[in-house]
C-alpha cells in the first residue's frame, strides 16, 4: 500500500483545479464546481442536482471499512495511469471549448484511474460505481430537448386518466382544456412532464439497484424500470390536479397541489412500484430471506438377522 501523502497531495492538486482555478463563465474566471453548483436550478430542471454528490460520499462511506482493508492489503497498478490521463484530457479539452461538462465528466476518470493506480482493482471496483454516479449531476441540455415526446405522452395519459374519473378534457398539443370549462387550460411544460421526476427517479433507481443483491441482469432491469414508473407515477400526479380542479377548487389544484403532489404522490406511488418490481425478481420481499428447507435424514433400518 503506498504512503497515504502521496494520495492526499495529488486530491489536493485535483481540488484546486476543479475548486479554485477558472477558466469558465462570461468573465473566465468560474471553477467547474461553481459551475456545476449554479447549473442546479429551475431552468435545467435540475434542483436535485446537490443530492448527486452527496450520494455519492454516502455510497463510499458505507463501503468505507471495506475500502480501508482492502487499500492496506493491495496492490497498485499502472492500468490507472490510461484512466487518469484520459480524464486531464477531458479536463483540458473543457477549458480549450469552454464546456465544463467535460471538466465534470473527466473528475471520475482521475479519481477512479488514481484509485487504481495506488491502491489495486480491489479499491478500484468498489468506487467505480460511487464515483462515476456523479456524471448523473450534471445537466444535459440534449436530454432535456430529447424529452418533447415525453411531454406528449404524459399529456395523452393525463387525458386518459382524468376521463376515468369522469372528467371530460380535450388535449391541443401539450395543453389540456377542460370541457365544461371549470379551470383554465393547463400547459404541461418540461418539468411537469417528467423530465425533472425522470432524472430523480434515475437517480433513486440506480441507487437502489447498486445496493440490491441480485444478479447484473436483474440490476439492469431496476435501473430501466425507472423509465416506466417515472411516466406512470407522473400520469397519476396530473390525473390528481385535473380530478381536483374539476370536482373541488381550481386554484388549490393550480398552485398548492400542483406544487405538492409531487411530494405526495409521485414519489411514494414510484418507489412502491420499484419495490413491487424488485420483489417480482426476488420472488418475495427484498428484506425477507427464503427460508431454508429442512433436511429430512432418513435413517435406513437394518435388516433382521436371520
Amino acid at each position: 500500500m503506498p504512503a497515504w501523502p502521496g494520495p492526499a497531495i495529488c486530491a489536493g492538486i485535483v481540488a484546486i483545479y476543479y475548486a479554485v482555478v477558472g477558466g469558465f463563465g462570461i468573465g473566465g474566471n468560474v471553477s467547474p464546481f461553481y459551475w456545476l453548483n449554479s447549473a442546479w436550478n429551475k431552468e435545467t430542471r435540475y434542483e436535485h442536482g446537490f443530492m448527486v454528490p452527496i450520494i455519492m460520499v454516502g455510497l463510499i462511506g458505507w463501503q468505507w471499512k471495506n475500502l480501508v482493508r482492502l487499500a492496506r492489503e493491495g496492490r497498485g497498478s499502472l492500468l490507472g495511469m490510461p484512466m487518469v490521463v484520459l480524464g486531464i484530457l477531458f479536463f483540458v479539452a473543457s477549458h480549450r471549448c469552454g464546456q465544463p461538462r467535460l471538466a465534470i465528466g473527466g473528475l471520475p476518470m482521475i479519481l477512479w484511474g488514481a484509485a487504481l493506480y495506488f491502491w489495486g482493482w480491489q479499491v478500484s471496483r468498489l468506487l467505480l460505481f460511487p464515483l462515476f454516479f456523479l456524471w448523473l449531476a450534471v445537466p444535459m441540455p440534449e436530454f432535456q430537448q430529447a424529452t418533447v415526446k415525453l411531454q406528449l405522452m404524459s399529456t395523452q395519459l393525463a387525458k386518459w386518466g382524468a376521463e376515468l374519473f369522469g372528467v371530460d378534457v380535450f388535449v391541443s398539443g401539450t395543453k389540456i382544456f377542460s370541457a365544461t370549462r371549470s379551470w383554465e387550460p393547463l400547459e404541461i411544460d418540461e418539468g411537469c412532464g417528467g423530465i425533472r421526476s425522470l432524472m430523480a427517479l434515475i437517480m433513486i433507481s440506480s441507487v437502489w439497484a447498486y445496493l440490491a443483491k441480485v444478479s447484473l441482469w436483474k440490476k439492469a432491469i431496476l435501473l430501466l424500470s425507472a423509465f416506466p414508473l417515472a411516466i406512470f407515477g407522473n400520469m397519476l400526479r396530473l390525473t390528481s390536479i385535473f380530478v381536483i380542479g374539476e370536482y373541488g377548487s381550481p386554484e388549490f389544484a393550480r398552485k398548492t397541489w400542483h406544487d405538492w403532489s409531487g411530494l405526495l404522490i409521485f414519489y411514494p406511488i414510484s418507489l412502491c412500484l420499484l419495490l413491487l418490481v424488485h420483489s417480482i425478481l426476488e420472488q418475495g420481499l427484498p428484506w425477507r430471506k427464503p427460508k431454508k428447507k429442512a433436511v429430512r435424514h432418513v435413517v435406513a433400518r437394518e435388516a433382521p438377522a436371520s
